[in-house]
């Protein structure tokens, strides 16, 4: 049995974000945390080995430079291998912990201790600009057709009005801060998703044995899609490709059917008309690229 040096392990992936990783890192250090901690950064396939760049400046951190990208799980799977600690926050490099974190981790910290049954946290999130505005403070069930919810809070300004916490279906992958033992009974990340969606499969499978909660009294400050870009073929292949895998590995019968059909016929169809008349070939192709490959997925499971 893997024995526990530290009781959080503060897990990052970096890819080709250097500057973001670094004001990570500097904000963690300037914390001061009351427990004994880690923190392991991954770098996921960067043009240059970023790590050692970090390993440099912030001496204090672990992890290591992996030639090839192998995606948000991937990455993260490699920082649950190395970690050490009690408990997991898995953080994006592209978030800062507030200055009063040592507070609000020793609050998460004992929830997990009243309510052992409790698999996974998400703090609120709000967006670093402006940093008053929420980003996520809890969601609603996914539909079981359509895959669609309601992300709670998203983009009001906070004015206390989501201040309690509340148990939710799934975790925000910017933030979540996992017990050891949960990770070791359910398993690690999937991987077959690269980016996207995977937060949300590994949270479906949690979530049939432990309940997750949205917890208000802890903030983490998010820049929304900083390495991906908001609008790129990039990004609609693999939403597309990844929300007909979810599809297919969390429903079954004729609930997975009817999914498959509505995301096939009705969302994806929607999206490649709006695609053509506005001219944007490249993601109408990886519309149908990415269709294509979930169907490889499908049978390759």
């Amino acid at each position: 049995m893997k024995t526990l040096l530290y009781k959080i392990s503060f897990i990052t992936v970096n890819y080709n974000g250097l500057a973001d990783t670094r004001a990570f890192l500097t904000r963690i250090n300037s914390i001061g945390f009351s427990f004994p901690f880690e923190v392991i950064v991954i770098d996921n396939g960067s043009v240059q080995d970023e790590y050692t760049l970090l390993k440099i400046e912030f001496p204090f951190i672990k992890g290591c430079y992996s030639v090839d990208n192998l995606g948000f799980a991937g990455g993260n799977n490699i920082g649950i291998r190395m970690s050490q600690g009690e408990f997991l926050y898995f953080l994006n490099n592209d978030t800062l912990l507030p200055e009063e974190a040592d507070k609000q981790i020793w609050e998460m910290l004992t929830f997990f201790e009243q309510h052992p049954r409790v698999g996974g946290i998400t703090p609120k999130i709000r967006y670093m600009d402006p940093p008053e505005m929420i980003q996520f403070a809890g969601c609603t069930p996914l539909t079981p057709i359509t895959l669609r919810n309601k992300q709670i809070g998203y983009q009001e300004m906070d004015h206390g009005q989501y201040d309690r916490n509340l148990e939710i279906p799934y975790l925000h992958g910017a933030a979540m801060l996992i017990p050891r033992r949960v990770v070791e009974h359910i398993g690690l990340m999937p991987e077959q998703f690269f980016l996207y969606y995977e937060e949300l499969d590994w949270s479906c499978q949690i979530n049939q044995r432990y309940s997750l909660f949205y917890y208000a009294g802890a903030v983490v400050f998010h820049k929304e899609s900083a390495s991906t870009g908001i609008d790129s073929p990039f990004k609609t292949y693999y939403l597309t490709r990844n929300r007909l895998l979810f599809a297919y590995r969390n429903s079954v019968g004729i609930t997975r059917v009817l999914s498959l059909l509505y995301l096939l016929l009705v969302a994806n169809t929607s999206k490649m008309c709006s695609f053509m008349l506005n001219a944007k070939w490249k993601h109408v192709f990886s519309i149908w690229s990415a269709t294509r490959s979930a169907f490889k997925l499908f049978k390759s499971k």
